[in-house]
Protein backbone atom coordinates (compact mmCIF):
# COMPACT_ATOMS: atom_id res chain seq x y z
CA UNK A 1 0.00 0.00 0.00
CA UNK A 2 2.71 2.46 -0.80
CA UNK A 3 2.01 6.22 -1.58
CA UNK A 4 3.48 5.94 -5.07
CA UNK A 5 1.88 8.64 -6.30
CA UNK A 6 3.96 11.31 -4.31
CA UNK A 7 5.63 13.40 -6.29
CA UNK A 8 8.07 16.43 -5.76
CA UNK A 9 9.77 19.35 -7.45
CA UNK A 10 13.64 18.98 -6.69
CA UNK A 11 12.99 15.36 -5.57
CA UNK A 12 16.09 12.91 -6.19
CA UNK A 13 15.03 9.75 -8.56
CA UNK A 14 17.33 7.33 -6.73
CA UNK A 15 17.13 8.06 -2.90
CA UNK A 16 19.15 6.31 -1.00
CA UNK A 17 18.18 3.54 1.26
CA UNK A 18 17.89 3.28 4.89
CA UNK A 19 21.12 2.37 6.40
CA UNK A 20 21.47 0.09 9.45
CA UNK A 21 18.49 -2.47 8.31
CA UNK A 22 19.26 -5.13 11.16
CA UNK A 23 18.62 -8.18 8.42
CA UNK A 24 21.05 -10.88 9.75
CA UNK A 25 22.34 -10.11 12.90
CA UNK A 26 20.83 -12.59 15.43
CA UNK A 27 19.57 -9.50 17.96
CA UNK A 28 18.04 -12.49 20.63
CA UNK A 29 20.83 -13.02 21.82
CA UNK A 30 22.53 -10.01 22.18
CA UNK A 31 19.31 -8.36 24.35
CA UNK A 32 20.54 -9.83 27.26
CA UNK A 33 23.97 -9.96 26.72
CA UNK A 34 24.88 -6.59 28.14
CA UNK A 35 27.10 -6.80 31.05
CA UNK A 36 26.44 -5.02 34.84
CA UNK A 37 29.84 -3.29 34.12
CA UNK A 38 29.30 -1.62 30.82
CA UNK A 39 25.22 -1.14 30.87
CA UNK A 40 23.43 0.86 28.22
CA UNK A 41 20.65 3.16 29.98
CA UNK A 42 17.98 5.51 27.57
CA UNK A 43 16.57 8.44 29.14
CA UNK A 44 13.20 9.56 27.50
CA UNK A 45 12.29 12.81 27.46
CA UNK A 46 8.50 13.31 26.10
CA UNK A 47 6.38 16.68 25.11
CA UNK A 48 4.19 17.43 28.39
CA UNK A 49 0.81 16.37 25.89
CA UNK A 50 -0.94 13.78 26.29
CA UNK A 51 -0.50 12.05 22.73
CA UNK A 52 3.45 12.70 23.07
CA UNK A 53 3.71 11.15 26.75
CA UNK A 54 1.70 8.24 25.54
CA UNK A 55 3.97 7.54 22.73
CA UNK A 56 6.83 7.76 24.56
CA UNK A 57 5.99 6.02 26.97
CA UNK A 58 4.78 3.26 24.59
CA UNK A 59 8.49 3.09 23.60
CA UNK A 60 9.43 3.03 26.69
CA UNK A 61 7.49 -0.22 27.58
CA UNK A 62 9.00 -1.68 23.93
CA UNK A 63 12.57 -1.17 24.89
CA UNK A 64 12.53 -2.46 28.43
CA UNK A 65 10.20 -5.76 28.08
CA UNK A 66 11.32 -6.93 24.64
CA UNK A 67 15.44 -5.85 25.16
CA UNK A 68 15.78 -5.94 28.33
CA UNK A 69 16.67 -1.99 28.61
CA UNK A 70 16.42 -0.10 32.30
CA UNK A 71 14.52 3.41 31.12
CA UNK A 72 14.57 6.56 32.49
CA UNK A 73 11.51 8.59 32.07
CA UNK A 74 11.87 12.21 32.75
CA UNK A 75 8.95 14.88 33.05
CA UNK A 76 6.95 17.22 36.07
CA UNK A 77 5.92 15.60 38.25
CA UNK A 78 2.39 16.51 37.45
CA UNK A 79 2.62 14.99 34.05
CA UNK A 80 4.38 11.67 35.17
CA UNK A 81 1.20 11.67 37.50
CA UNK A 82 -0.89 12.11 34.35
CA UNK A 83 0.74 9.29 31.81
CA UNK A 84 0.75 6.92 35.33
CA UNK A 85 -3.06 7.50 35.36
CA UNK A 86 -3.94 6.82 32.14
CA UNK A 87 -1.50 3.74 31.41
CA UNK A 88 -1.34 1.78 34.98
CA UNK A 89 -1.93 -1.73 32.76
CA UNK A 90 1.20 -0.79 30.75
CA UNK A 91 2.86 0.14 33.75
CA UNK A 92 2.40 -2.82 35.57
CA UNK A 93 4.44 -5.07 33.20
CA UNK A 94 7.07 -2.18 32.31
CA UNK A 95 8.75 -2.60 36.19
CA UNK A 96 12.56 -1.10 34.47
CA UNK A 97 10.53 2.16 33.74
CA UNK A 98 12.07 4.52 36.45
CA UNK A 99 9.94 7.71 36.36
CA UNK A 100 11.91 11.10 37.43
CA UNK A 101 9.24 13.85 38.70
CA UNK A 102 11.12 16.88 38.69
CA UNK A 103 9.40 20.20 39.76
CA UNK A 104 8.35 23.28 36.64
CA UNK A 105 7.24 26.49 38.12
CA UNK A 106 3.52 27.57 38.56
CA UNK A 107 1.50 27.86 35.56
CA UNK A 108 -1.67 28.85 34.67
CA UNK A 109 -4.37 25.98 33.91
CA UNK A 110 -7.11 27.78 32.31
CA UNK A 111 -10.71 25.90 30.85
CA UNK A 112 -10.37 25.37 27.11
CA UNK A 113 -12.48 27.88 24.85
CA UNK A 114 -12.74 27.87 21.21
CA UNK A 115 -9.50 29.86 19.48
CA UNK A 116 -9.54 31.48 15.87
CA UNK A 117 -7.04 28.43 14.63
CA UNK A 118 -8.81 25.47 16.83
CA UNK A 119 -5.32 25.31 18.82
CA UNK A 120 -5.50 24.24 22.21
CA UNK A 121 -3.89 27.42 23.22
CA UNK A 122 -4.60 26.63 26.73
CA UNK A 123 -1.90 24.42 27.15
CA UNK A 124 1.01 26.64 26.13
CA UNK A 125 1.54 27.73 29.69
CA UNK A 126 1.72 24.03 30.45
CA UNK A 127 4.57 23.69 27.30
CA UNK A 128 6.45 26.89 28.23
CA UNK A 129 6.36 25.52 31.78
CA UNK A 130 8.40 22.57 30.56
CA UNK A 131 11.69 24.15 29.49
CA UNK A 132 12.55 24.73 33.48
CA UNK A 133 12.85 20.97 33.17
CA UNK A 134 16.77 21.25 31.40
CA UNK A 135 18.49 21.89 35.45
CA UNK A 136 17.23 18.54 36.43
CA UNK A 137 17.64 16.73 33.04
CA UNK A 138 20.76 17.38 32.90
CA UNK A 139 21.82 17.02 36.36
CA UNK A 140 20.31 12.99 35.97
CA UNK A 141 22.56 12.85 32.74
CA UNK A 142 25.77 13.82 34.71
CA UNK A 143 24.68 11.20 37.34
CA UNK A 144 23.61 8.60 35.01
CA UNK A 145 27.09 9.01 32.86
CA UNK A 146 29.40 8.14 35.60
CA UNK A 147 27.73 4.54 35.87
CA UNK A 148 26.51 3.59 32.32
CA UNK A 149 28.78 3.11 29.70
CA UNK A 150 26.49 4.76 27.01
CA UNK A 151 23.37 7.05 28.27
CA UNK A 152 21.48 6.96 25.19
CA UNK A 153 18.75 10.12 25.34
CA UNK A 154 15.86 10.02 23.17
CA UNK A 155 13.51 12.98 22.99
CA UNK A 156 10.48 14.46 21.75
CA UNK A 157 11.55 17.53 18.98
CA UNK A 158 9.59 20.24 21.20
CA UNK A 159 11.91 19.34 24.02
CA UNK A 160 15.24 20.11 22.32
CA UNK A 161 15.86 23.08 24.37
CA UNK A 162 15.79 20.99 27.62
CA UNK A 163 17.80 18.77 25.98
CA UNK A 164 20.76 21.09 24.75
CA UNK A 165 23.43 20.28 27.26
CA UNK A 166 23.72 16.47 26.36
CA UNK A 167 27.12 16.07 24.87
CA UNK A 168 28.67 18.53 26.83
CA UNK A 169 27.51 17.07 29.89
CA UNK A 170 27.78 13.10 28.78
CA UNK A 171 30.31 12.19 26.45
CA UNK A 172 29.39 9.01 26.30
CA UNK A 173 25.73 9.89 25.45
CA UNK A 174 24.14 9.70 22.04
CA UNK A 175 21.07 11.58 21.37
CA UNK A 176 17.99 10.85 19.38
CA UNK A 177 14.41 12.41 18.59
CA UNK A 178 11.70 11.11 18.69
CA UNK A 179 8.64 12.37 16.35
CA UNK A 180 5.35 11.91 17.69
CA UNK A 181 3.97 13.32 14.41
CA UNK A 182 3.63 11.23 10.90
CA UNK A 183 5.73 11.05 8.25
CA UNK A 184 3.36 12.73 6.71
CA UNK A 185 3.59 15.43 8.68
CA UNK A 186 6.87 15.90 8.94
CA UNK A 187 6.81 16.52 5.09
CA UNK A 188 4.31 18.78 5.47
CA UNK A 189 6.37 21.11 7.90
CA UNK A 190 9.99 20.60 5.57
CA UNK A 191 8.16 21.13 2.37
CA UNK A 192 6.51 24.52 3.74
CA UNK A 193 10.07 25.65 5.53
CA UNK A 194 11.88 24.98 1.93
CA UNK A 195 9.20 26.48 -0.41
CA UNK A 196 9.13 22.87 -2.54
CA UNK A 197 6.21 22.92 -4.72
CA UNK A 198 3.67 20.18 -5.02
CA UNK A 199 3.23 18.60 -8.55
CA UNK A 200 -0.07 16.61 -7.84
CA UNK A 201 -2.31 18.30 -10.27
CA UNK A 202 -1.47 17.37 -13.50
CA UNK A 203 -1.49 13.74 -12.05
CA UNK A 204 -4.96 14.39 -10.38
CA UNK A 205 -3.44 12.97 -6.89
CA UNK A 206 -4.03 13.85 -3.64
CA UNK A 207 -2.53 16.61 -2.06
CA UNK A 208 -0.80 16.94 1.36
CA UNK A 209 -2.35 20.40 3.45
CA UNK A 210 0.31 22.66 4.42
CA UNK A 211 0.56 23.29 8.37
CA UNK A 212 0.59 27.12 7.83
CA UNK A 213 -2.81 28.45 9.73
CA UNK A 214 -2.84 25.36 11.98
CA UNK A 215 -0.70 26.84 15.24
CA UNK A 216 -1.19 29.36 17.42
CA UNK A 217 1.07 32.16 17.11
CA UNK A 218 2.34 31.54 20.69
CA UNK A 219 3.14 28.39 20.15
CA UNK A 220 5.03 28.63 16.90
CA UNK A 221 7.48 31.34 19.34
CA UNK A 222 7.82 28.08 21.52
CA UNK A 223 8.82 26.23 18.73
CA UNK A 224 11.00 28.82 17.35
CA UNK A 225 12.68 28.46 20.89
CA UNK A 226 13.89 24.76 20.18
CA UNK A 227 14.93 25.67 16.74
CA UNK A 228 18.41 26.32 17.46
CA UNK A 229 18.96 23.03 19.48
CA UNK A 230 16.76 21.00 16.79
CA UNK A 231 18.92 22.06 13.86
CA UNK A 232 22.10 20.06 15.95
CA UNK A 233 23.31 17.12 14.33
CA UNK A 234 21.48 14.19 16.28
CA UNK A 235 22.86 11.01 16.04
CA UNK A 236 19.22 9.67 14.64
CA UNK A 237 15.35 9.89 14.11
CA UNK A 238 12.85 7.29 15.11
CA UNK A 239 9.35 7.91 14.17
CA UNK A 240 6.04 6.22 14.87
CA UNK A 241 5.39 4.96 11.48
CA UNK A 242 5.36 1.88 9.01
CA UNK A 243 7.34 1.85 5.94
CA UNK A 244 4.57 -0.23 4.22
CA UNK A 245 2.25 3.10 4.75
CA UNK A 246 4.21 6.04 4.73
CA UNK A 247 7.53 5.08 2.66
CA UNK A 248 7.55 7.45 0.20
CA UNK A 249 7.43 10.71 2.86
CA UNK A 250 10.27 8.54 4.78
CA UNK A 251 12.43 8.31 2.26
CA UNK A 252 11.64 12.60 1.07
CA UNK A 253 12.55 13.37 4.68
CA UNK A 254 15.65 10.65 4.86
CA UNK A 255 16.89 12.93 1.49
CA UNK A 256 16.39 16.12 3.06
CA UNK A 257 18.57 15.07 6.57
CA UNK A 258 21.47 13.66 4.35
CA UNK A 259 21.32 17.36 2.76
CA UNK A 260 22.52 18.28 6.55
CA UNK A 261 24.54 15.14 7.68
CA UNK A 262 25.50 12.42 5.08
CA UNK A 263 25.56 9.58 7.66
CA UNK A 264 22.13 10.43 9.29
CA UNK A 265 19.97 7.40 10.61
CA UNK A 266 15.85 7.41 10.60
CA UNK A 267 14.52 4.50 12.05
CA UNK A 268 10.63 3.72 11.26
CA UNK A 269 9.78 1.46 14.39
CA UNK A 270 5.80 1.50 14.27
CA UNK A 271 2.87 1.52 15.40
CA UNK A 272 4.23 1.49 18.56
CA UNK A 273 0.13 0.74 19.52
CA UNK A 274 0.78 -2.87 17.78
CA UNK A 275 3.61 -3.57 19.67
CA UNK A 276 2.28 -2.45 23.89
CA UNK A 277 -1.62 -3.11 23.48
CA UNK A 278 -2.70 -4.88 20.70
CA UNK A 279 -3.68 -7.88 23.26
CA UNK A 280 -6.87 -7.01 24.92
CA UNK A 281 -6.23 -4.60 28.10
CA UNK A 282 -7.49 -6.07 31.17
CA UNK A 283 -10.48 -4.06 32.99
CA UNK A 284 -8.07 -2.75 35.65
CA UNK A 285 -6.12 -1.13 33.59
CA UNK A 286 -8.32 2.39 33.82
CA UNK A 287 -9.27 3.99 37.04
CA UNK A 288 -12.97 4.31 36.24
CA UNK A 289 -13.91 0.69 36.16
CA UNK A 290 -17.81 1.20 36.42
CA UNK A 291 -17.63 3.82 33.37
CA UNK A 292 -15.57 0.95 31.56
CA UNK A 293 -17.71 -1.99 31.95
CA UNK A 294 -20.78 0.07 30.96
CA UNK A 295 -19.10 0.84 27.85
CA UNK A 296 -18.28 -2.83 26.98
CA UNK A 297 -21.05 -4.38 28.55
CA UNK A 298 -22.98 -2.26 25.98
CA UNK A 299 -21.05 -3.36 23.21
CA UNK A 300 -21.25 -6.70 23.52
CA UNK A 301 -25.21 -6.40 23.16
CA UNK A 302 -24.34 -5.02 20.02
CA UNK A 303 -24.39 -6.32 16.00
CA UNK A 304 -20.32 -6.92 14.72
CA UNK A 305 -19.38 -4.14 13.24
CA UNK A 306 -22.79 -1.85 13.98
CA UNK A 307 -21.25 0.91 16.30
CA UNK A 308 -19.76 4.23 15.51
CA UNK A 309 -17.00 5.28 18.23
CA UNK A 310 -16.70 9.17 18.55
CA UNK A 311 -13.92 10.91 20.16
CA UNK A 312 -12.10 14.29 19.39
CA UNK A 313 -9.29 13.58 22.00
CA UNK A 314 -7.50 15.58 24.83
CA UNK A 315 -7.10 18.85 23.06
CA UNK A 316 -10.48 19.43 21.07
CA UNK A 317 -12.68 22.20 22.14
CA UNK A 318 -16.17 22.06 20.72
CA UNK A 319 -18.81 24.91 20.90
CA UNK A 320 -22.77 23.98 22.20
CA UNK A 321 -23.85 24.68 18.84
CA UNK A 322 -21.40 21.99 17.07
CA UNK A 323 -21.64 19.42 20.06
CA UNK A 324 -25.86 19.73 19.25
CA UNK A 325 -25.38 19.49 15.65
CA UNK A 326 -23.32 16.47 16.28
CA UNK A 327 -25.81 14.80 18.40
CA UNK A 328 -28.89 15.80 15.78
CA UNK A 329 -27.03 13.96 13.39
CA UNK A 330 -25.97 10.90 15.36
CA UNK A 331 -29.87 10.79 16.26
CA UNK A 332 -31.32 11.21 12.56
CA UNK A 333 -28.77 8.57 11.41
CA UNK A 334 -30.17 5.60 13.42
CA UNK A 335 -26.72 3.99 13.63
CA UNK A 336 -25.91 2.89 16.72
CA UNK A 337 -22.67 5.10 18.89
CA UNK A 338 -20.40 5.68 21.97
CA UNK A 339 -19.67 9.15 22.02
CA UNK A 340 -16.93 10.36 24.50
CA UNK A 341 -18.08 14.09 25.26
CA UNK A 342 -15.91 15.29 27.43
CA UNK A 343 -14.07 18.50 28.13
CA UNK A 344 -10.36 19.04 26.41
CA UNK A 345 -7.56 18.53 29.14
CA UNK A 346 -6.32 21.61 31.09
CA UNK A 347 -2.68 21.98 31.68
CA UNK A 348 -3.29 20.50 34.94
CA UNK A 349 -5.93 17.59 34.60
CA UNK A 350 -5.88 17.09 38.12
CA UNK A 351 -6.90 20.78 38.79
CA UNK A 352 -10.90 21.18 39.98
CA UNK A 353 -13.26 21.28 37.31
CA UNK A 354 -16.51 19.33 36.94
CA UNK A 355 -16.71 16.49 34.70
CA UNK A 356 -20.07 16.23 32.17
CA UNK A 357 -20.47 20.15 32.10
CA UNK A 358 -21.57 20.17 28.06
CA UNK A 359 -24.81 20.53 26.89
CA UNK A 360 -26.62 18.42 24.82
CA UNK A 361 -30.35 18.77 23.19
CA UNK A 362 -33.00 18.34 25.69
CA UNK A 363 -34.65 14.83 25.40
CA UNK A 364 -31.35 13.62 23.70
CA UNK A 365 -29.97 10.73 25.93
CA UNK A 366 -33.60 9.96 26.70
CA UNK A 367 -34.23 9.78 23.12
CA UNK A 368 -31.20 7.38 22.14
CA UNK A 369 -31.43 4.87 24.57
CA UNK A 370 -30.72 1.40 23.48
CA UNK A 371 -29.27 3.02 20.36
CA UNK A 372 -26.62 5.02 21.68
CA UNK A 373 -24.51 5.76 24.83
CA UNK A 374 -23.13 9.21 25.85
CA UNK A 375 -19.52 8.74 28.21
CA UNK A 376 -18.18 12.17 29.80
CA UNK A 377 -15.10 10.06 31.55
CA UNK A 378 -11.85 8.77 30.44
CA UNK A 379 -12.57 5.53 28.50
CA UNK A 380 -10.53 2.53 27.20
CA UNK A 381 -10.42 3.50 23.69
CA UNK A 382 -7.95 0.58 22.81
CA UNK A 383 -10.78 -2.08 23.59
CA UNK A 384 -13.78 -0.33 21.86
CA UNK A 385 -11.86 0.14 19.00
CA UNK A 386 -11.09 -3.57 19.01
CA UNK A 387 -14.16 -4.95 19.83
CA UNK A 388 -15.74 -6.59 17.31
CA UNK A 389 -18.97 -4.49 17.35
CA UNK A 390 -17.33 -1.22 16.63
CA UNK A 391 -17.10 -0.68 13.00
CA UNK A 392 -16.65 2.97 12.47
CA UNK A 393 -14.65 5.85 14.50
CA UNK A 394 -14.97 9.54 13.95
CA UNK A 395 -11.81 11.13 15.47
CA UNK A 396 -9.81 14.59 14.96
CA UNK A 397 -6.71 12.36 13.89
CA UNK A 398 -4.67 12.91 16.33
CA UNK A 399 -1.51 10.87 15.70
CA UNK A 400 -2.36 8.48 18.05
CA UNK A 401 -5.91 7.88 17.64
CA UNK A 402 -5.11 7.91 14.00
CA UNK A 403 -2.89 3.92 14.87
CA UNK A 404 -4.77 2.60 17.12
CA UNK A 405 -7.87 2.95 14.60
CA UNK A 406 -5.58 1.72 11.91
CA UNK A 407 -3.98 -1.25 13.65
CA UNK A 408 -6.98 -2.74 14.75
CA UNK A 409 -8.38 -2.28 11.60
CA UNK A 410 -11.17 0.15 11.84
CA UNK A 411 -12.08 2.93 9.03
CA UNK A 412 -12.35 6.59 10.65
CA UNK A 413 -15.16 9.70 9.63
CA UNK A 414 -11.88 12.40 9.98
CA UNK A 415 -12.72 15.58 11.01
CA UNK A 416 -9.26 17.70 12.11
CA UNK A 417 -9.21 20.38 14.13
CA UNK A 418 -5.55 21.65 14.09
CA UNK A 419 -1.76 20.86 14.38
CA UNK A 420 -0.96 17.84 12.19
CA UNK A 421 -4.58 16.68 12.05
CA UNK A 422 -5.17 18.06 8.73
CA UNK A 423 -1.87 15.82 7.07
CA UNK A 424 -2.66 12.93 9.15
CA UNK A 425 -6.64 12.79 7.59
CA UNK A 426 -5.10 13.37 4.10
CA UNK A 427 -3.42 10.13 4.70
CA UNK A 428 -6.10 7.96 5.84
CA UNK A 429 -8.85 9.64 3.21
CA UNK A 430 -6.64 10.37 0.10
CA UNK A 431 -3.55 8.05 0.49
CA UNK A 432 -4.49 4.89 2.17
CA UNK A 433 -8.33 5.32 1.70
CA UNK A 434 -9.52 3.75 5.04
CA UNK A 435 -11.91 6.53 5.83
CA UNK A 436 -14.23 9.32 4.40
CA UNK A 437 -14.28 13.46 5.13
CA UNK A 438 -16.64 15.04 7.78
CA UNK A 439 -15.57 18.20 6.24
CA UNK A 440 -13.18 19.49 4.09
CA UNK A 441 -10.59 20.97 5.64
CA UNK A 442 -10.49 24.20 3.67
CA UNK A 443 -14.34 24.94 5.39
CA UNK A 444 -12.76 24.12 9.02
CA UNK A 445 -14.09 27.80 10.10
CA UNK A 446 -17.64 26.49 8.94
CA UNK A 447 -19.94 25.09 11.75
CA UNK A 448 -20.76 21.05 10.72
CA UNK A 449 -24.37 20.77 10.29
CA UNK A 450 -26.48 17.99 11.27
CA UNK A 451 -27.03 16.82 7.65
CA UNK A 452 -23.72 16.75 6.58
CA UNK A 453 -23.32 14.58 9.67
CA UNK A 454 -26.12 12.12 9.48
CA UNK A 455 -25.02 11.28 5.49
CA UNK A 456 -21.08 10.56 6.26
CA UNK A 457 -22.01 8.54 9.36
CA UNK A 458 -24.13 6.67 7.05
CA UNK A 459 -21.97 6.07 4.01
CA UNK A 460 -19.61 4.37 6.44
CA UNK A 461 -22.05 2.94 8.82
CA UNK A 462 -24.62 1.51 6.62
CA UNK A 463 -23.48 1.41 2.65
CA UNK A 464 -21.94 -1.06 0.58
CA UNK A 465 -19.16 2.20 0.16
CA UNK A 466 -18.28 1.89 3.90
CA UNK A 467 -18.36 -2.32 3.64
CA UNK A 468 -15.43 -1.78 1.06
CA UNK A 469 -13.95 1.00 3.23
CA UNK A 470 -13.92 -1.61 6.34
CA UNK A 471 -12.86 -4.42 4.23
CA UNK A 472 -9.49 -2.08 3.15
CA UNK A 473 -9.44 -1.28 6.93
CA UNK A 474 -9.26 -4.47 8.31
CA UNK A 475 -6.21 -5.68 5.55
CA UNK A 476 -4.44 -2.24 6.38
CA UNK A 477 -4.63 -3.73 10.38
CA UNK A 478 -3.37 -7.06 9.37
CA UNK A 479 -0.42 -5.55 7.67
CA UNK A 480 0.09 -3.22 10.09
CA UNK A 481 0.14 -5.94 12.86
CA UNK A 482 2.63 -7.87 10.56
CA UNK A 483 5.11 -5.04 10.34
CA UNK A 484 6.00 -5.18 13.99
CA UNK A 485 5.58 -8.60 14.64
CA UNK A 486 8.86 -10.34 14.73
CA UNK A 487 10.38 -10.70 11.52
CA UNK A 488 8.20 -7.59 10.39
CA UNK A 489 9.27 -4.28 8.15
CA UNK A 490 8.95 -2.24 11.13
CA UNK A 491 10.50 -5.30 14.26
CA UNK A 492 13.29 -5.60 11.56
CA UNK A 493 14.19 -1.64 12.19
CA UNK A 494 13.55 -1.43 15.92
CA UNK A 495 15.94 -4.55 16.18
CA UNK A 496 18.20 -1.84 13.93
CA UNK A 497 17.98 0.84 16.15
CA UNK A 498 18.75 -1.35 19.45
CA UNK A 499 21.87 -3.07 17.86
CA UNK A 500 22.78 0.07 17.10
CA UNK A 501 23.05 1.75 20.51
CA UNK A 502 24.19 -1.34 22.19
CA UNK A 503 26.92 -2.28 19.98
Amino acid sequence: MRSSALKLKEQKTNIPQVPSMATSEDHSSKQHSLSSSSPVVVVMVPFPAQSHLNQLLQLSHVVTSLYDIPVHYVSSALHNSQVKSRASTLLHHSPKIHFHDFPTPYFLSPKPTKTPDNFPSHLIPAFEASVHLRQPFSALLTKLSTTARRVVVIHDNLMSYVVQDTASLAPNSEEFVFHCISSISRFSSIRDAKGIGFEADQDNQPKVPSLKGCLDPRFIAFKDKQMPFMRRNKSGHLYNACRFMERDFLEFILEKEREKDESVKIWAIGPLETVTTFKKIPLNSINNVSEKLYCLEWLEKQKPKSVLYISFGTTTFLEDKQIEEIAIGLEKSKVNFIWVLRDADRGDVFDDQKVGGRQLPKGFEESIKGKGLVVREWVPQLEILGHPSTGGFMSHCGWNSCLESMSLGVPLLAWPMHSDQPMNAALVTEFIKVGLKVREWEKRDELVSSSVIENVVKRLMASNEGDEIRKKAEELGGELRKATAEGGISRIELDSFISHITR
